[in-house]
């Protein structure tokens, strides 16, 4: 989902045609001709019912380690930056500047290209061109003490791991649950509220409350799993906190 509205809406219809469904079996199959199977229907429901709640529990809970992973990575890829800008102190020129320049690229270019871009669902490849630079430009230094020396493969090593993190968010940034998974959870969803509609029971307000009530809470849960599972894309995502912090220190004096 993209916004607030959109979730309202989508939980409202849920719930609404959830009731509706239950005031239409009412009328075609009335709850006194239902009742005498309630015995059968109970056990089905609540083997249903317990099997949905595993797969969305599940499900919900490897979207969250996901969007928990991607946001770790995050912030290994800006530390990774920062300690590339400040090892780069330790080059000679003109590769110590040149390297200088490039992290604050990278930083700048992260934030105000590559963030939006992942928001609108697109892969970005920015970085990408401004990382070989860096590359370039730490190979090429050429090392007049054993110190500079032990600087360069230090920067080496660090643009090793930002290489691997920049890639790992890019992978991430396209990454989203299968169709097949989605048709697990509509389609078990939808037969989970209509086997709970099918319990017959005198007690219209009852039986009215316990639909909303199961309604609203399947809807709520495929809606936080909608929101969740592409970890840069969406009302709930990573945001670009960690190089927004790379940059001031960057920066600073």
């Amino acid at each position: 989902m993209v916004n607030i509205t959109e979730n309202i809406l989508v939980i409202a219809a849920t719930v609404i045609a959830s009731l509706l469904f239950m005031v239409m079996l009412n009328h075609l199959w009335p709850w006194e001709k239902r009742r005498p199977h309630n015995d059968l229907i109970g056990w089905q429901v609540s083997i249903l019912g317990t099997t949905y709640a595993v797969i969305l529990g599940f499900m919900l809970y490897t979207v969250w380690t996901s969007l928990g992973e991607a946001d770790l990575k995050v912030d290994l890829e800006a530390n990774a930056v920062v300690d590339i800008y400040r090892l780069a102190e330790g080059l000679p020129e003109p590769q110590r500047t040149h390297l200088q320049a490039l992290t604050r690229a990278y930083v700048a270019t992260a934030i105000e290209q590559e963030w939006p871009q992942m928001a609108n669902g697109e892969v970005p490849s920015r970085t990408s061109s401004i990382h070989r630079e860096m590359w370039k430009a730490a190979i090429t230094a050429n090392p007049a003490s054993p110190t500079e020396a032990n600087v360069q493969n230090n920067v080496l090593s660090q643009l090793s791991l930002l290489a691997q993190h920049r890639l790992t968010r890019l992978l991430q940034s396209a990454d989203k649950l299968p169709t097949v998974l989605w048709c697990v959870l509509l389609v078990g969803g939808a037969l989970t509220i209509a086997a709970a509609c099918t319990f017959g029971t005198d007690s219209v307000k009852l039986q009215t409350l316990q639909v909303f009530s199961f309604s609203l809470l399947v809807s709520l849960s495929l809606v936080a799993i909608a929101d969740i599972h592409r970890p840069f894309h969406g009302l709930i995502h990573v945001s670009d906190h960690a190089f927004q912090r790379a940059r001031q220190v960057i920066e600073a004096p």
